[in-house]
């Protein structure tokens, strides 16, 4: 089956779509708000599933090229400075970080000049039983599919489901910054009581960091953002005042971390919701992005297998709502075990880490994530693959 979709967004979730969707013979129309693509985040890891996903988009070479390993997961300390766990001598590191600008970019290089249209508004939607009309700043667009990523704040979401609860507030703020560095780094995790201090490298000369804290409320921000960072990691090891004194003011970012509560579903009719207008979700699995590339390779391949357009969205609701819903539950609990455990619970996960060893760790936790990092994509259609 093939046919006319249009996109609504045009972030790594709505470019992931566009070129799956390409990819099994399908004409694709991208409406971004925006006038021109900018600097969205600043980085962020893909684990071995997101990193499949992007292979069957055809992309496996790009994104080995765009990114670095790190060893993330498996490098935890403390704000002394001392080792909870080392990465294993060797090996391959199970994560690849990327700047976010740069995974955009290979996705927007990996579609022809005439599919993205930025600048141009989502106002209206409306379908029957066989097409959907969009409205939008430039008229009236038909198509035989819609795929809604446009974000937490989905206006698709809110048209189909208008009664559905809002995005929530998580109870953590986050900073995040690029620092350009010549100081080797590898990836890291630092745990102090109440906050964490995540780092990646993403090029030869350029590190992503995040620091993760608590916050009573969201929507505080500060006239000075990086004295924010630093006062709250004051004391803490080598190479984070480093890092902190390499990143220009405006690689700063200050955001607040927010979830999508559960929707009974994510398509309807002929409209599908995608990535964070579907499941967002916090950053404590590093799932994000991921899980929408993962939904961009599904949908496609339901479409390519599907003998209708409703019949496949049923079929991709079906895969993905039970898988993404779960990640996002346990993103969630990840996120609370590091940012609001007390003294006790504290001192007890510190005590966990150190007296288990690295080699150990290093075979633990890759079983330990496997329902997650296991994930194998559905190939998309072989005679256009």
């Amino acid at each position: 089956m093939t046919g006319h979709a249009i996109v609504i967004g045009g972030g790594i979730g709505g470019l992931a779509a566009a070129v799956a969707l390409r990819r099994i013979g399908w004409r694709v129309d991208v409406l971004e708000r925006v006038p021109a693509f900018g600097e969205v985040g600043a980085g962020l890891s893909q684990s071995p599933n997101a990193m499949r996903a992007l292979a069957e988009l055809g992309l496996a070479d790009q994104a080995e090229a765009a990114s670095m390993p790190t060893w993330a997961t498996h490098a935890m300390r403390l704000p002394s400075g001392r080792h909870l766990m080392r990465a294993p001598a060797g090996g391959r590191p199970p994560l690849r970080a990327f700047r976010r600008a740069a995974l955009h970019r290979l996705l927007l290089q990996a579609l022809p000049e005439d599919v993205v249209h930025t600048g141009v508004e989502v106002t209206g939607l409306a379908q029957d039983s066989g097409k959907v009309t969009v409205t939008c700043t430039t008229g009236r667009r038909e198509a035989d599919l819609v795929v809604g990523a446009d974000g937490i704040h989905s206006l698709t979401r809110r048209l189909l489901w208008p009664h559905a609860p809002a995005p929530r507030f998580l109870g953590y703020t986050a900073w995040l910054g690029l620092a350009g560095t010549s100081i080797p780094v590898s990836g890291s995790i630092t745990l102090g009581r109440g906050r964490y201090f995540l780092i990646h490298p993403v090029a030869p000369s350029q590190v992503y960091w995040a620091l993760g804290t608590a916050a009573d409320r969201p929507g505080v921000r500060f006239d000075d953002e990086p004295e924010q960072v630093r006062r709250r990691v004051s004391g803490w090891h080598d190479p984070i005042p480093a890092l902190l004194e390499a990143t220009p003011s405006e690689q700063v970012r200050h955001i607040d971390i927010h979830e999508l509560p559960d929707l009974p579903a994510y398509t309807s009719g002929r409209i599908a919701l995608l990535g964070d207008a579907a499941h967002a979700m916090s950053p404590d699995r590093g799932q994000g992005a991921g899980q929408s590339i993962e939904d961009a390779v599904v949908l496609a391949a339901a479409l390519a297998a599907g003998a209708s357009v409703p019949a496949a969205l049923d079929a991709y609701d079906a895969r993905r709502r039970p898988r993404t819903q779960a990640v996002a539950r346990g993103a969630r609990q990840a996120g609370h075990q590091m940012i609001d455990a007390g003294p006790i619970s504290h001192a007890l996960a510190v005590l966990a880490l150190r007296v288990t060893p690295s080699t150990l760790w290093a075979r633990l936790a890759p079983r330990a994530l496997g329902p997650l990092w296991d994930w194998t994509p559905t190939a998309l259609h072989p005679s256009l693959t």
